[in-house]
């Protein structure tokens, strides 16, 4: 959440830059909350302070054996305007809290302004599209015609936004997931994490999903309701909820595979076709827990770490900065990597990488130690996709098809593929 003190003492400062990013923040109704809670804080304070007083009034009253009838008559007034007050001041705070839950993180500088996401900034470019001598396919057309990607059989499994992938793509994707997961502990430093898949409602609220976007979610209801993960990033940044990272410790660097489970109720209508948008898919997550002053130098090294595995499958893609309209709700600032489809002559998303700096951690009361002041102080926290399974395997398969509706393996790939390097009609046995 937007640092409370800021809030209190420059609303006029948090509206001005939360319009960059569109949101349109009402000061004078913030303002009029915030003389609420004033007001029956004080009088919250001012009916204890009495109540205490009274009590020993009482006390001194019985000790010299008066008659406290009108004294304790007095005390039930006392507690009963209490107990108001302290009810409106509740309902104050609650109020003041559900709106500041609400409101979107303030961005950097750096980010550029822009309405839309016509406003994103290309900030860099690695690869050219492979010229084809034939007119290139999609993944979707490729994988039926191999017998490999099955969204029919999905359909009566599941309904739409799924898909059974079979045999050698099954493996091509196992291989994928492998590949990140190898380059990002061994030679990036991240530490493996095998995390929950169902989380709390108070994990999602520290990491920005929840209250605000629980129609994006799968809930499980039961005694108690939690939600299949929309990514990893929320069970693993929230690996330091409600703790005091030492100064020593940091960065803590984080990296999962794992399903993901998004409802995708604000993308109706869209990509419907294929793999590119589902409820269920897979994504290696990258996480790091920085000291702010670490945390754009941070920025830049997560975004490498996920260029370096799309240069490794030797995938054309480019680099695009976020404009301030587009950037994630609890992102300060935001790079996103797209790669290039040749079926769709053009680049699209296959990951971000963030950089939310105390948002998230004020949120988790996720805190460090400084050094310099000895106080607990709220961490930094990114996030970035190094990167989506489905939709790397989805740019592997245009990317690397043949003209007979074969698909060639990266070389990156081939040892985790028992060196098979090309997967055809024939890898429908294979797995």
């Amino acid at each position: 959440m937007i640092d409370p003190k800021l809030l209190r003492s420059a609303p006029e400062e948090v509206a001005r830059l939360l319009a960059r990013r569109g949101y349109r923040f009402d000061v004078s109704a913030w303002r009029g909350l915030e003389e609420q809670r004033r007001h029956w804080q004080i009088e919250t304070d001012r009916l204890r302070a009495a109540r205490n007083n009274h009590a020993k009034a009482v006390g001194q009253a019985r000790g010299r054996g008066e008659d406290i009838a009108p004294l304790l008559a007095q005390a039930e007034q006392l507690t009963a305007g209490l107990s108001e007050a302290e009810q409106q001041l509740g309902a104050v705070q609650a109020a003041l809290e559900r709106w500041q839950l609400d409101l979107p993180n303030l961005l950097h500088e750096s980010v550029p302004d822009g309405a839309d996401e016509s406003a994103n900034l290309e900030v860099g470019r690695y690869g050219v599209p492979r010229p084809f001598s034939f007119q290139p396919r999609d993944h979707v057309e490729i994988g039926e015609s191999l017998g490999l990607l099955d969204f029919e059989a999905a359909g009566r499994i599941s309904g739409a936004r799924f898909v059974v992938i079979r045999a050698g793509l099954a493996r091509l994707q196992r291989a994928l997931a492998q590949f990140m997961l190898d380059l990002h502990t061994q030679e990036h430093g991240y530490t493996e994490i095998y995390p929950p898949y169902l989380v709390s409602s108070p994990a999602l609220v520290g990491t920005g999903q929840l209250p605000k976007f629980e129609q994006d979610l799968f809930a499980v209801r039961g005694e108690h309701t939690l939600y299949l993960i929309p990514t990893a990033e929320v069970p693993m940044t929230n690996l330091v909820r409600d703790q005091i990272v030492a100064a020593e410790a940091l960065p803590l660097k984080f990296t999962a595979h794992t399903p993901c489970f998004r409802s995708e109720a604000g993308a109706a209508g869209r990509d419907t076709r294929g793999m590119i948008r589902q409820h269920q898919f897979e994504k290696v997550e990258l996480v790091q827990i920085v000291r702010p002053g670490d945390s754009y130098a941070a920025l830049e090294q997560l975004r490498g770490h996920a260029e370096t595995v799309l240069q490794r499958l030797e995938l054309p893609y480019r680099v695009m900065a976020l404009c301030g309209a587009d950037t994630g709700f609890a992102s300060a600032k935001t790079y996103d990597l797209e790669v290039w489809l040749p079926s769709q002559n053009r680049f699209r998303e296959i990951s971000s990488c963030s950089n939310c700096e105390a948002f998230q951690a004020r949120r988790m009361q996720a805190r460090w130690r400084n050094p310099e002041s000895g106080k607990p102080e709220p961490v930094h926290t990114l996030n970035g996709s190094g990167v989506a399974v489905g939709r790397a395997l989805v740019a592997v398969i245009e990317n690397y098809q043949n003209e007979d509706g074969s698909v060639e393996v990266p070389a990156v790939l081939r040892p985790y593929m028992g060196g098979m390097a090309v997967i055809d009609a024939a890898a429908r046995g294979l797995g």
